[in-house]
């Protein structure tokens, strides 16, 4: 069995930083691209950076020069650091990973429980 956990949302004023983590675990084989999403009240979930095994990043265009993704592929971790927040990026931020687990020899897309991120004004 496989699960990711977040941590790292919180409360913080506008133009602060947050850094989020996400862990993956259970009976992994391989963790291929890992990214994150974001939710508000009332809105779709929404893309906000994704990272690939080799380190390739892509961002949605309303955080780029803002956030960075990065991982460690060791610990089969990624991270959101958020920088010059706004409080349109309030939302419950997931973290979401195609992970081919040691059981089941096929990939799959992972979620985690998200966690909210609150920026006030």
């Amino acid at each position: 069995q496989v699960q990711l956990v977040e941590s790292g949302g919180g409360l913080v004023q506008a133009g602060g930083s947050l850094r989020l983590s996400c862990v993956a675990s259970g009976s992994i084989f391989s963790v291929n691209n890992m990214g994150w999403y974001r939710q508000a009240p009332g809105k779709q979930r929404e893309l906000v950076a994704v990272i690939t095994s080799g380190g390739s990043t892509n961002y949605a265009d309303f955080v780029k020069g803002r956030f960075s993704i990065s991982r460690d592929n060791a610990k089969n971790t990624v991270y959101l650091q958020m920088m010059s927040l706004k409080p349109d990026d309030t939302a419950v931020y997931y973290c979401n990973a195609r992970i081919t687990s040691r059981s089941i020899p096929v990939s799959g897309d992972y979620w985690g429980q998200g966690t909210q991120v609150t920026v006030s004004s």
